[in-house]
């Protein structure tokens, strides 16, 4: 049965319902609303029954801190278009004031649901021992240890600040959280205004010592406790505020020196104008009047919030130890081929391609092949990009020990890397004094592409093996990321790679790639041109089918091709898990393409792109890609991105008819999206199917080696089978 021929659920998700009602034959959804209707899918999550309460408990904090950098930069970005009287208008037609009508439309919808469900949580937490407590229930001994503590770990290291004319309005940082306090002085019943900034390296919540867990935030204490803060004061009024301060980071493209130039952009973006003023519910107008004149209220988005300010600080809550509350824990497998093997990574990727699906089979081996070539004395070079590896990152440690051990090491760091600018830089640092040849790419560009090169010497040759990823180079993300890896000693890979690595640190054009497709140069046109077979495929009578896997699909070329594909009578499935410009299942524009987006456990990563090729049976022809891009218009002409064909049968058998049919099939974190713009909710149905689950409890093809003929414990699944099922 198809995912689309179960019942739906009553719940739905909206995204561009104004561009919609504006312009009826609207093509495009809104960019901005439709990943707002992503991160609302990601609250949902929160109120999912099937997950453990704490796990409830971390998606409604992942949707805070998605918010909160929606606004540092997406909405920073449209103001800043706005105040700078720029029209220009987005694919569905509406300009940047119009957007932002939209946004604080939406965000304070999603806002007050996120308010709503904490409180639904809260609630639920208490009830199986994990409180957070109010001002109110700090009585007996918790009240006498609170105070305690507040007097020795808080109290010295607030600064209560007055204003008034001779102390202006202190600087508060971008996520800063501070109490505005109106007060009263006994001796002389003069009003004083005075403002406390909580240091951002105090912990939000304190947990108060006992078998059942206490959480008390750190504001809470501050209120209840400010007359020992301020002896000698009436304490007439306080109220807590937060501001998000713009945070993108905009290269002028006469900077002569790209380090200098990020590590200023760094510290200016700590300074970044105030794009949202967070009020707690009930503000006194006079405090409110305060935060608005000293904070660019008339500029800055203002949201008056009940509850709790700073939705991402939740996540520190589901740090408890209680695992019965939590997802059940589960090991991430080694491939076995690596094993048999002996551990020796080079000679089992000799043998044949190999790719690994995170996190369900380990980031370990990406390491083990890293540590290997750093340790083998054949090995005479290592070229890798680094994109974003993360702050205890292996990944740089073997690079270190690899340079050290006198091999030519070169690593591509991207510094424009957003919210990484500064570790990248200073993992760079650390590569340069080790050794390593640091380049960082194009000036005006990324380098997105994620690709590791080894070269090493055998007998009287060199071979080169290659690594290439649809996710970061990142130990911690590997884990919760569904991502592929893919390995080859493919000497036209490897040729491919090495002009792509020249490319980016000598900008030599690569020129006859024999395998490879690369951005800026020719990927939106290669995609093109399978697209347009598909149609040629469907106008001869001919089996014509796609299937996709991204992260975004925004780029109006791409879509415009797509509506032709689907006009021509070309199937095409496509799972996108955030935003989505296209719109699907229109009569004459779209009736033939649907689109599923998946939001579960793991956070869906991986880029994968198939078509049918005028094949009746997928696995006889079909042909597969891999990729480091989105449909994006940044991916396809700002960033070096690279589109990799599966040619091995086992890895295409992998790709195609498990990791691409599971996304396809899946029921219980799946949301189809409607030609209104509405996202909603697969049923389970009488055959739940949930992918997490089943990779996390079957092996994969690819890796297994000896052990896939004697074991025979291969998943059941066939894009074949569905596609019959479907009555494709």
């Amino acid at each position: 049965m198809s995912t689309r021929a179960h019942a739906k659920t009553e719940k739905t998700l909206n995204t561009g319902e104004l561009s919609t009602a504006a312009v009826p034959e609207a093509r495009y959804f809104n960019r901005e609303l439709s990943w707002l209707a992503f991160n609302r899918r990601v609250m949902e999550e929160a109120c999912n029954p099937a997950h453990p309460m704490l796990e409830r408990l971390r998606f409604l904090s992942i949707s805070g801190s998605n918010l909160d950098e929606f606004f540092m930069v997406r909405v920073a970005g449209l103001k800043g278009q706005q105040m700078q009287e720029v029209e220009a208008h987005s694919t569905d037609g509406l300009t940047p004031g119009q957007q932002l009508a939209a946004i604080v439309a939406d965000a304070s919808n999603l806002v007050s649901s996120q308010q709503a469900v904490w409180h639904e949580i809260r609630s639920a937490l208490g009830e199986r021992g994990i409180e957070v407590l109010d001002g109110d229930a700090l009585t007996g001994e918790i009240a006498q240890w609170v105070e305690e503590h507040f007097r020795l770990q808080i109290f010295p290291i607030l600064t209560p600040q007055a204003l008034d004319p001779s102390h202006p309005f202190p600087f508060i940082p971008n996520k800063g959280l501070s109490v505005i306090f109106d007060l009263v002085r006994a001796s002389d019943g003069e009003a004083v205004r005075e403002l406390v900034l909580l240091p951002a390296a105090t912990p939000r919540f304190v947990r108060i010592p006992g078998d059942v867990a206490r959480y008390v935030s750190v504001e809470t204490l501050l209120k209840r406790f400010a007359p020992q803060l301020f002896p000698g004061f009436e304490i007439r009024k306080s109220a807590t505020f937060r501001v998000l301060r713009d945070s993108d980071i905009e290269l002028e493209e006469e900077a002569e020196d790209l380090v200098l130039y990020f590590r200023t952009a760094i510290k200016r973006r700590r300074r970044g104008r105030v794009i949202r003023l967070e009020m707690e519910e009930g503000i006194d107008p006079g405090l409110e009047a305060v935060l608005k004149e000293e904070l660019g209220g008339s500029d800055a988005l203002l949201t008056e919030t009940g509850g709790f300010l700073g939705i991402g600080d939740l996540a520190s809550i589901v740090e408890e130890d209680r695992p019965d509350l939590k997802f059940s824990p589960y090991a991430a497998r080694f491939p076995e081929r690596i094993r048999e093997y002996d551990g020796d990574c080079f000679a089992a990727i000799r043998a044949k391609d190999i790719v690994i699906h995170h996190p369900y089979e380990t980031f370990d081996v990406v390491l083990a092949y890293l540590r290997q070539a750093a340790s083998d004395p054949d090995v005479v070079a290592i070229k890798q990009t680094l994109y974003r590896a993360g702050k205890q990152s292996a990944v740089i440690q073997a690079l270190i020990a690899a340079a050290e051990a006198g091999k030519s090491v070169t690593a591509v760091v991207e510094i424009k890397a957003r919210f990484d600018e500064e570790q990248n830089l200073l993992w760079a640092s650390a590569l340069e004094r080790a050794g390593v040849q640091v380049i960082y790419g194009f000036t005006s560009w990324k380098t997105h592409a994620k690709i590791s090169m080894v070269v090493r010497r055998e007998g009287d040759e060199f071979r080169t093996y290659c690594h290439f990823g649809t996710g970061n180079y990142h130990p911690i993300t590997a884990r919760i990321y569904t991502d592929l890896s893919f390995f080859t000693a493919d000497p036209r890979m490897g040729r491919d790679a090495a002009k792509i690595f020249n490319y980016v640190t000598g900008y030599v054009e690569p020129q006859d790639l024999e395998l490879l497709t690369v951005s800026p140069r020719h990927l939106r046109e290669r995609l093109i041109e399978l697209v347009d077979r598909e149609i040629a495929n469907a106008l001869a009578g001919k089996p014509a089918a796609i299937w996709a896997k991204m992260n975004s699909l925004v780029d109006p070329v791409m879509i415009e091709k797509l509506y032709e594909a689907s006009n021509a009578g070309v199937e095409i499935d496509l799972v996108i898990r955030g935003i989505c410009c296209l719109r699907p299942g229109v009569p004459g524009m779209s009736e033939h393409i649907h689109v599923k987006s998946v939001v579960g456990r793991f956070l869906e990563h991986s880029r994968i792109w198939a078509f049918g090729n005028g094949k009746a049976l997928p696995n006889d022809g079909a042909e597969v890609f891999i990729s480091s891009a989105d449909w994006m218009p940044r991916n396809f002409d700002r960033r070096v991105e690279f589109m990799l064909p599966i040619l091995n049968p086992t890895v295409h058998d992998q790709v195609l008819d498990q990791v691409m049919v599971a996304n396809l099939i899946d029921t219980e974190q799946s949301w189809d999206l409607q030609p209104d713009g509405r996202y909603v909710r697969d049923e389970p149905g009488e055959k739940p199917f949930n992918l997490h689950r089943y990779f996390m409890t079957n092996p994969s093809l690819s890796g297994r080696g000896a052990a896939l003929e004697s074991s025979g414990a291969v998943p059941k699944l066939s894009l074949r089978r569905w596609r019959a099922e479907r009555g494709a």
